[in-house]
């Protein structure tokens, strides 16, 4: 799988105690990859990186994106073949309450890491990923191109603009094989779903504390519409981009059919899984019978969020043979199950299961199950 570019490579994952990047961090080690992670802080609790014992399977660095020095001396040390990035500051109402942390982290953060990459020579991949929120959204209703506007009206979206700005002018002006450095491309995706995220204010972790409890989720905009993917579409796509890039520095452009350098690459489900906020709470409700739901009356208006955001994908099909593996119904199972097994392992409402092996063993079951699918379907990207 992913052309077996990972099996015995050291990986560096930034953000890797995330909901993203945990998952991303047990299908590298799967893939036989040896990972060191950087992260600021284990960001929820409960989580799905101590759900996994992951702690003890990777070498685990605490640290904040806005230490560049300190970031530098961990790439040093680790001396990576690639580099994924995705240590943020990932909530848009946060992002209101905490303008200043959040384009530090999100943008300060990024040329942090382009500068560690920068004077690491072993790294020959980065994958920078950022957010379908970079796009100024104009709510349309077709989905944005690689070539749209940045920009952005919340904190948030701003600082991933900003992000994917300092990315492409440092990958042209330091980086890719004119300057004996690393590929590197920027992956843009949303809306992601999936086991093992209890981030404040997504209505997923929402519905999981409320089913663990025994309580009603209050559901915020349940008329929203997003194209809800599970966590695995994107981090496919990331680990995919990941291989070509490493087989364009190893074997030249031509291997991938053209440079991927300094390009940008949508990663969205199509557009029949786009669905309601309401839609996606009452599928849930499905697999969780006890499990009930209602209108938030507390919406905030003046914090205002999008209602409409879908992205094309056109590119990554034409560039990368890639597009999604999932339906709506299977993304909302292999979510509910996910919970299901991790509140099985956990006292009611409990924080850490019982047994972080059975944990991991779960999610890797899941991998296995999701890669199933794609060869099934006759992907391109699973081989």
């Amino acid at each position: 799988m992913f052309q077996n570019r990972y099996k015995g490579r050291r990986v560096f994952v930034s953000g890797h105690t995330g909901f993203k990047g945990f998952w991303l961090t047990a299908w590298l080690l799967e893939l036989g990859a040896e990972v060191t992670g950087w992260s600021l802080d284990i960001p929820t609790t409960p989580s799905g990186f101590l759900a996994l014992g992951l702690d003890k399977r990777i070498t685990h660095l605490r640290g904040d994106m806005r230490d560049r020095e300190g970031l530098s001396r961990a790439l040093a040390s680790c001396r990576p073949d690639a580099v994924f990035h995705l240590a943020a500051q990932a909530l848009v109402r946060r992002s209101y309450e905490d303008p200043v942390g959040t384009f530090e982290s999100n943008a300060a953060g990024t040329m942090n890491i382009l500068e560690a990459v920068r004077a690491t020579p072993s790294v020959k991949a980065l994958v920078l990923i950022t957010s379908d929120k970079c796009y100024r959204n104009d709510e349309w209703v077709f989905g944005y191109r690689e070539t749209d506007h940045l920009g952005g009206n919340d904190p948030y979206s701003a600082s991933k603009a900003c992000a994917e700005l300092i990315a492409h002018a440092y990958f042209k002006s330091f980086l890719g094989p004119r300057d004996n450095g690393p590929c590197a491309a920027t992956a843009r995706a949303g809306n992601v779903i999936g086991g093992g995220d209890w981030a404040e204010d997504r209505i997923v972790p929402d519905c999981a504390r409320a089913f663990a409890l025994g309580t009603d989720a209050g559901i915020r905009n349940p008329a929203a519409t997003r194209p809800w993917q599970h966590v695995l579409e994107p981090l496919s796509a990331y680990l995919h981009l990941g291989a070509c890039l490493l087989r364009e520095k190893e074997d030249g452009p031509d291997a991938v059919r053209g440079s991927l350098h300094a390009e940008s690459f949508n990663f969205g489900p199509p557009a029949d899984v786009n669905a309601s906020v309401g839609r996606l709470a009452e599928a849930l409700r499905q697999h969780w019978p006890s499990f009930s739901c209602a209108a938030d009356p507390q919406t905030s208006a003046e914090k205002k969020e999008s209602t409409l955001l879908k992205l094309c994908c056109d590119k990554a099909l034409a560039r990368l043979d890639w597009k999604a593996t999932l339906s709506f119904a299977e993304t909302v199972r292999f979510t509910a199950e996910w919970y299901r097994d991790f509140y099985r392992q956990s006292e009611r409402g409990g924080n850490r299961p019982s047994d972080t092996a059975a944990m991991y063993a779960a999610t890797v079951e899941q991998i296995v199950r999701y890669r199933a699918f794609a060869e099934e379907r006759g992907l391109a990207w699973v081989l």
